[in-house]
């Protein structure tokens, strides 16, 4: 659980963090770390809680959300097909490695 009372947030916040969690837990993130994640990047675009009265918010910056999707992948495309190729077969080895391990 996020350290923090949640009161001060608004709804949309709430729901905005909500969203941001499931997305991180379909994509295989722990549940903890998905809602530590979540609340920070509610905390990031909007600057923390809302609630305290009319006209006392700041605008919302999604930059965040827009670089989102960009950033990853270019390191990957500045390599050769033959070293992309064999940090493929590695991962592949050590998932196996790790699968077996397990059983």
């Amino acid at each position: 659980m996020p350290k923090g009372d949640k009161s001060s947030y608004t709804d949309k916040q709430k729901r905005k963090a909500a969203h941001i969690e499931e997305g991180y837990e379909a994509r295989g993130t722990p549940s903890e770390e998905a809602e530590r994640r979540a609340w920070a990047t509610v905390n990031k675009e909007s600057g923390g809680g809302n609630k305290s009265g009319s006209g006392r918010g700041k605008p919302e910056s999604h930059a965040a959300s827009r670089k989102g999707g960009h950033a990853g992948g270019s390191a990957s495309a500045q390599r050769s097909a033959a070293e992309r190729s064999a940090s493929a077969k590695k991962a592949a080895a050590t998932r196996k490695r790790n699968a077996a391990a397990k059983s």
